[in-house]
């Protein structure tokens, strides 16, 4: 039967629950467990695929087509496991299901209630994945004291009693603020935070305290004391470099050790030499040659949305052993002058308007200038648009999400969802399968005829059109032969330019980068070495 790890924050959101849940679970994985996380989101929201990007950060899509927090992002990339849509538990997705069997008639006349039912359908959902597991790690989302996240918190406390004491262990993430004025770290904001825990009813077990500087030993003294926990059971957090070096630095101060005391597990391995050796390559990469790559968005104000991407990125530049700078540009702007030292543009996905022409202009620009170029779902639409546009002469062409009357509708939603009125029903989520073309660009990098990519999008590569690509230099290496569908198009006249219909990204992971992304990386590389030697030429000259 499975352990359970309850990961609750206090005092302030955002302090890393996710990186410490995933860190810890990444950390049992070397010990030989199989691990699996469920993240706990208490809002109403069914899912977070109606939620805009500046308030919630990117939506991670899993391989079943889940529209899920970003924190499904982080559980994949340490634990190198395919998540889905059971491992996001929302409380609308709670809520909607309670209320389902009410109107059916299953609870035979009973109040219904949040205690039991509620609470027994949140635990529902954990013993489900439980049962794929050695130890699961829930992670609930919001700060203790909400009102919103008290059915999550209860049904955790409901865990232990319901099982013996050494099934389930309590993992409280806290923030100990620095005070620059007096050069003092305080711990009365965690002891405020833990009692507000107990109140309902949760002792935590071990304390991860978040802090700028590294805490002392009376520090953690007096946190142990005032938190009845043991002195080895406080955690020092403080900030790091990568979130990739989280896992060495909770090792080294023993949370593995006492998650397995705690509850009566022993190491069934110790296997952790990739992920040390990931780490150290990242810090040498550091010293190395750098290059610039921009990431041409609309949703910049806020870098989680684009979290995933700037991963992958990193993933790619760590195997290429350089360094990557990257430039947000608001594509909703005039920015062409940042353009100026990049050596790499991405065009990410979106929705909406909003823009749109301003990331056509920056298509264009790296088609015409040779800078290696990689667009994603609506970035591939938006080069499909320019090079319509500029290449094939077709000034109005669009997309019929940006314009229904355009008279060249390049890029399109297909007849069979143009009926559906929910949301996410007129989109393509999840894994679908894609055939490459042989010779193709695309074929040499995945060393494949057949991938497998996640999607999530409402408007195709109107297929209708793909002659007069094909004809004029723009190949469809790509298809999703099931609906006849475009996935890839790619420019050989080009040192490297290729646009993808879904989402290569929420793939990518620190031991097994994107093939996509580590080659767009080598690309930009050889294009700054090309640079700078016609520079060197130029002034010899």
């Amino acid at each position: 039967m499975a352990k359970f790890i309850f990961v609750t924050g206090g005092v302030v959101s955002s302090l890393g629950k996710g990186i410490t849940a995933a860190s810890v679970g990444r950390l049992l994985t070397a010990h030989g467990f199989k691990v699996n996380i469920i993240k706990c989101d208490p809002y109403i929201n069914v899912d977070a695929g109606t939620m805009a990007p500046f308030q919630h950060g990117e939506v991670f899509v899993t391989d079943d087509g889940a529209e899920t927090d970003l924190d499904l992002g982080y559980y994949e990339r340490f634990l190198g496991i395919r998540t889905n849509d059971c491992n996001n538990v929302t409380a609308g997705k709670i809520y909607q299901s309670v209320i389902s069997k009410e109107r059916k008639g299953l609870y035979l006349g009973q109040t219904v209630q949040v205690i039991p039912h509620i609470t027994d359908e949140i635990k529902s959902r954990f013993f489900r994945v439980a049962k794929t597991c050695d130890i699961l790690i829930v992670e609930i989302g919001g700060t203790v004291g909400d009102i919103e996240s008290l059915p999550f918190l209860e049904a955790a406390r409901q865990m232990r009693p319901d099982r013996t004491h050494s099934d389930s262990i309590y993992i409280h993430v806290t923030l100990v603020p620095y005070l620059s004025s007096s050069d003092e770290l305080k711990t009365k904001p965690t002891q405020h935070s833990v009692n507000k825990l107990r109140e309902i009813g949760i002792d935590p077990d071990i304390i991860v305290a978040r802090t700028e500087k590294p805490l002392a030993a009376e520090i953690k003294n007096k946190i142990a004391l005032f938190c009845s926990v043991p002195q080895e059971a406080v955690i020092d957090a403080p900030n790091v470099r990568s979130i990739y070096h989280v896992p060495e630095m909770l090792k080294k101060q023993g949370i593995d050790e006492q998650i397995m005391m705690l509850l009566r597990l022993r190491s069934k391995k110790w296997d952790f030499d990739e992920w040390t050796d990931f780490v150290r390559r990242s810090e040498n990469v550091e010293k190395r040659q750098s290059v610039n790559i921009a990431i041409a968005g609309k949703y910049t104000k806020l870098k989680d949305s684009y979290k995933s991407l700037a991963e992958a990125i990193y993933h790619a530049s760590i195997a290429n052993d350089t360094k990557v700078n990257i430039v947000f540009l608001d594509a909703s702007k005039n920015e062409s002058t940042a353009l100026k030292n990049i050596h790499g543009i991405i065009v990410p996905g979106g929705f909406g308007e909003r823009g749109i022409e301003g990331k056509i202009k920056i298509v264009q620009f790296a088609r015409e200038k040779g800078i290696p170029f990689l667009g994603i779902c609506l970035g591939m639409q938006c080069a499909v648009i320019e090079f319509a546009r500029n290449v094939l002469k077709m000034k109005k062409a669009n997309s019929t999400e940006f314009n229904p009357k355009t008279p060249h509708p390049v890029v399109d939603i297909m007849e069979n969802q143009k009926k559906i009125d929910s949301k996410g029903g007129t989109m393509r989520l999840g894994t679908c399968v894609c055939h490459l073309k042989p010779k193709s660009i695309v074929k040499k990098i995945y060393r494949k005829t057949i991938i497998h990519e996640r999607h999530r999008h409402r408007y195709e590569f109107n297929p209708s059109y793909a002659r007069q690509y094909e004809e004029n230099g723009m190949t469809i290496s790509g298809f999703y032969k099931k609906e006849n569908l475009p996935e890839i198009v790619e420019i050989k006249k080009h040192p490297w330019f290729i646009g993808v219909q879904f989402h290569p990204e929420f793939k990518s992971k620190p031991l097994s980068p994107h093939p996509l992304f580590r080659a767009f990386i080598a690309a930009a590389t050889q294009a700054k070495e090309k640079s700078n030697l016609e520079k060197i030429l130029a002034e010899q000259k």
